[in-house]
């Protein structure tokens, strides 16, 4: 072979390197991760910043991959085919088209693709300095075919720079989050505490609230003996005082606050004016989002709250706790129940108590109930079936079989739930 055919054997070898490199670069960059492109950016990472600051005039940079990579596979189909042609004669083309096209899409696609899609952070800080470089030598001439494109989709009707998500950010984040836990980055305790976080504004007081029917309160009639035993007993250190109903909350009685007035009374009970130590009731509307009603808790400084519906009928309770628990689980301290509302049997099956949570349930056997239509499992039973269910009765609806075991009146008391798929925790 002469001189020139090895400095053409040269070029091509360049020009397929070139194409290597373009090729994984662009995979690359549109497959890594903002977040962590982010992260790095904050923490120093000079490359970093130069990814996202690419990836900011993202046409700008995949028109000058485009025309590096091309123009490096032209000139390289090119030159092949002066070499093929010279050394086969008309031959040379049918050879220089096979050739070039199992060399290109092996060499110059297929392989630094996938080297850059299972490792596109990577190999995005790798590349970036370079990629720089070479991408700033098009600048005009990508400039140039930028302004014809926009200039060609204007005159088609298509609008440009309106880049509008399908999901939301928070659907965005848990879609990540999901992910990660399904590729093993992310165990079950914190995908559901940053599940439970993402829930908050989309959750009502109403959805977490000890309803009024299993509301620990205080009779103020009561003699005071009477009430300062109910305190010393209750494992709850704040409680409703009503007077002639339940549902007419006159106060908040405190322990710590009891106790108080107990000491500087030397513990005579029969001077003891409960209702003069309560504090004075909050109500909030059952339709506040936890996300408003954790920043209303930590504004006035206070745990607890009552629920009002839009007549201002007491529905129930909620505390600061209720809403951490949606975060962290179940906090529990040496005065808390354990949680006894859904129990595994010996065949597969789960007997849960009908006022048990759908979400506090979906935590507990990582399941996937719905509770948009619903707050407890019996509710959702009875949202599904549209009727109010007798013993013995069996429903099949989102993958599982409720049967109603047992009843008391026109409430479902306990359920039982088998899962007719494999559910994943």
């Amino acid at each position: 072979m002469s001189t020139y055919d090895w400095l053409a054997l040269g070029a091509v070898v360049v020009c397929l390197l070139l194409s290597f490199f373009f090729s994984g670069s662009e995979t690359a960059l549109t497959a890594s991760s903002k977040a962590r492109m982010h992260a790095l950016e904050k923490n120093g990472d000079t490359r970093a910043a130069l990814v996202n600051s690419m990836m900011a005039r993202r046409e700008r940079l995949i028109g000058g991959i485009l025309l590096g990579n091309n123009l490096a596979n032209i000139a390289a189909s090119s030159l092949t085919t002066g070499l093929l042609l010279a050394w086969f004669g008309s031959a040379g083309i049918a050879y220089a088209t096979i050739g070039m096209t199992i060399v290109v899409v092996i060499f110059s696609e297929v392989l630094p693709k996938t080297i850059a899609i299972n490792h596109p952070d990577q190999v995005s800080l790798r590349v970036v300095r370079p990629l720089r470089v070479l991408v700033s030598l098009f600048g005009p001439l990508t400039l140039a075919i930028e302004a014809l494109v926009r200039s060609m989709l204007k005159g088609l009707g298509v609008p440009l720079g309106k880049t509008q998500s399908v999901l939301s950010a928070a659907e965005e984040l848990r879609g990540a989050v999901d992910l990660l836990h399904r590729e093993g980055s992310v165990v079950k305790d914190e995908r559901d505490m940053l599940g439970g976080l993402l829930d908050l504004s989309e959750l009502a007081v109403s959805d977490i609230m000890v309803h009024r029917t299993k509301m620990a309160s205080l009779d103020a009639d009561d003699p005071p003996e009477t009430i300062v035993s109910e305190v010393l007993a209750s494992p709850h250190t704040r409680l409703p005082l009503w007077r002639e109903r339940p549902d007419n909350i006159i106060g908040v009685l405190h322990a710590k606050d009891l106790l108080r007035e107990l000491r500087a009374i030397g513990n005579d009970t029969s001077n003891l004016d409960v209702e003069a130590i309560a504090r004075p009731p909050w109500f909030v509307p059952d339709v506040t989002s936890l996300t408003d009603q954790l920043k209303a808790f930590r504004r006035r400084k206070q745990h607890f709250a009552l629920v009002v519906d839009e007549y201002g009928e007491v529905m129930g309770l909620v505390t600061l706790e209720d809403i951490l628990e949606e975060i962290v689980g179940d906090i529990t301290d040496e005065h808390d129940k354990a949680f006894t509302g859904a129990r595994r049997q010996p065949d597969g099956s789960v007997s849960v108590e009908g006022s048990v949570a759908i979400r506090d349930l979906n935590r507990a056997m990582g399941w996937d109930l719905p509770d948009e239509e619903a707050t407890t499992i019996a509710g959702l039973v009875i949202h599904e079936a549209r009727i109010i269910p007798e013993p013995g009765q069996a429903f099949l609806f989102h993958g599982f079989r409720f049967q109603v075991m047992r009843k008391q009146r026109n409430r479902i008391t306990l359920l039982r739930v088998v899962p007719l798929r494999r559910t994943t925790a």
